[in-house]
């Protein structure tokens, strides 16, 4: 069998999953978690608009979660983490489609990233803090890069930590090279989910994104990958260039680490001991296969 065949199976299944949300978009949209979303993490420990940053981590940590994800069920491990070093941690919903529960961040990138930077303002107001820390997941850890850039959130950020992100587009392991076999298939991803349009390697999204250099001046960034990452691909698209990055593959820190894009973000504590390396260089420690224990 011809591999463009093998691979048009679970291309048309991503199709219908984005004309089944597009039928279900009905509704308006908030920009707010919901009530329940709040109450579960805040249980959890985090999004405790209370909690004032410390000495010893003295900005709040913004976690941003990826696509299909929520402020919620993409934070279940690392948050409790962070928290638990002594950070105030908080997470946010974005790119919510109209009457679409749950699967968030599939909206346009650039309107998220508005979202992103009026609720980094917010955990300042909150915190009293002058700037804060961001990690994401996926296109978590690509899109606060459109706030950094274009809407002046190199001001208010320290550090960019991206675990797994789609900083360059992926091909999908190249399914996106079969779009052109199914026709209309770009314009409904386009139409019903933007965000996975936009990610798609060669599109004017990420064009605009990275033109210039992939990094902004004032701000240190940091991108953690793995070479078993199925979803943005090839995995080194996702590092960077430019002063102040620190480009991480977890294989070399642990090359029995067998994570894939999900876990890595989910609950590889390899990659969790990476990041809170990055939110606090001056203290880091070496991430080794031991670090699942820390």
């Amino acid at each position: 069998m011809l591999p463009w065949k093998r691979l048009a199976r679970p291309l048309a299944a991503l199709l219908l999953a984005t004309a089944a949300l597009s039928a279900t978009a009905t509704a308006p949209a908030s920009a707010e978690p919901s009530s329940a979303a709040t109450s579960a993490s805040s249980q959890g420990g985090w999004n405790d608009y209370d909690c004032r940053p410390s000495a010893a981590h003295p900005r709040p940590v913004v976690l941003v979660h990826g696509t299909f994800a929520n402020s919620v069920d993409n934070w279940l491990s690392l948050a409790p983490y962070l928290t638990h070093r002594g950070y105030c941690v908080f997470s946010l919903d974005y790119g919510q489609l109209p009457g679409v529960p749950f699967f968030h961040a599939l909206g346009p990138i650039d309107e998220s990233a508005g979202q992103l930077s009026a609720y980094v303002d917010r955990v300042l107001a909150a915190t009293g803090a002058a700037e804060a820390d961001i990690v994401g997941h996926s296109q978590g850890g690509m899109m606060p890069r459109y706030y950094l850039k274009f809407l002046g959130g190199a001001a208010r950020v320290n550090a960019l930590v991206g675990i797994a992100p789609n900083n360059h587009g992926t091909t999908l392991a190249g399914l996106t090279h079969l779009l052109p076999y199914f026709p209309g298939a770009e314009d409904l991803l386009t139409a019903a989910t933007p965000a996975l349009a936009q990610q798609i390697a060669g599109s004017e999204f990420m064009a605009k994104l990275n033109a210039g250099g992939d990094t902004v001046p004032g701000v240190r960034y940091t991108v953690i990958a793995t070479r078993y990452d199925e979803v943005v691909t090839p995995y080194r698209t996702q590092f960077l260039s430019g002063a102040n990055v620190d480009n991480v593959l977890i294989q070399d820190r642990c090359a029995l680490d067998l994570s894939e894009h999900a876990l890595l973000g989910l609950t590889d504590r390899i990659a969790f001991h990476e990041v809170a390396n990055a939110l606090d260089p001056a203290h880091a420690t070496p991430s080794t296969c031991a670090s699942v224990l820390s």
